[in-house]
């Protein structure tokens, strides 16, 4: 009993401070308690305004922001002197070449909205990884910046890790605009093998079946993209290269599948492949040159 009356006490104590405790604590709404997180704007800021988001409407994020990274996979926040070069890089080779070939309008239009800059690639349990990211056809996730300078020696080793990354996944971005044409499809469509293709014997054999990649087997909307991104950014020499030493049969599908991606861009976008190609060329040279100061953020007045 006197158990009983204690825990009795208790309770109503309890619930009396309840009740004065909602009584008393009515929210001041003049103000908000969540308040956003503000960093003060530094020079980098400041040259991407300038560079991207007046001219492109291009928010060019390379703070970590977890929300804008897929959770399935350990994320690397980017290194922040890469991600000045890479923004460097990105406008010299990516944005000013489509300004070129195109025009400043296309740009505009179709160019991703949003770049999010991460750190490491996300490694698969394959044994594959993950270079970069279309979302929404707005968004392209750029990984492995933290890489960025042991690859900056050679043009091959840009395309490879970044480059062709960015003109693949705009590519995807092109494709939600405009679909792919169904005839591209056929080509090779009863030979893709999804997820298979990182594996034996698809990922020794591709050329010989008619693919430019091993991951272009994975489907028809990979394969466009891989047959648009390798073209570009090789050379003329490092695209016969590349194919030469196909089977006929594979030569001939992966010149068929060019020929409907070539169309495709000159029909939907205006876009001469064969011209884009001879201005990234130009332009990767003059990166390799020295001709584009990569950590330069000095703004024009």
């Amino acid at each position: 009993m006197k158990l009983n009356k204690i825990f009795g006490v208790a309770l109503t104590m309890t619930l009396a401070l309840g009740f004065t405790s909602c009584k008393e604590d009515e929210p001041d709404r003049s103000y908000s308690v969540i308040t956003p997180t503000m960093a003060e704007q530094n020079d980098f800021d400041k040259w991407l305004e300038v560079n991207f988001n007046k001219p492109y409407n291009i928010d060019f994020k390379y703070r970590y922001e977890d929300i804008e990274g897929n959770l399935d996979y350990y994320l690397v926040p980017a290194d922040f002197k890469a991600s000045v070069m890479m923004a460097h890089l990105v406008k010299h080779f990516c944005v000013e070449a489509y300004n070129e070939v195109a025009d400043v309008h296309f740009t505009r239009r179709y160019f991703p909205k949003m770049f999010f800059m991460l750190g490491e690639w996300e490694y698969k349990n394959n044994g594959t990884i993950t270079l970069g990211t279309a979302e929404g056809g707005r968004k392209i996730v750029l990984m492995g910046l933290n890489k960025l300078e042991d690859y900056l020696a050679t043009a091959t080793n840009l395309n490879t890790r970044y480059f062709k990354t960015i003109h693949h996944e705009f590519t995807h971005i092109l494709n939600q605009n405009v679909p792919i044409p169904p005839d591209f499809q056929l080509v090779t469509g009863k030979d893709y093998v999804s997820d298979g293709w990182s594996t034996a014997p698809y990922n020794a054999n591709f050329i010989d079946r008619g693919f430019v990649s091993a991951y272009s087997q994975s489907s028809p909307t990979e394969d466009f993209a891989d047959v648009m991104s390798y073209y570009v950014t090789d050379s003329a020499a490092d695209w016969e290269a590349r194919i030469g030493g196909a089977s006929d049969a594979g030569k001939a599908a992966i010149n068929q599948k060019l020929d409907i991606v070539k169309s495709y861009m000159k029909t939907y976008y205006n876009i001469d492949m064969d011209h884009l190609r001879e201005v990234l060329q130009r332009r990767q040279q003059e990166i390799k040159d020295g001709k584009v100061e990569l950590l330069d953020l000095s703004i024009d007045k």
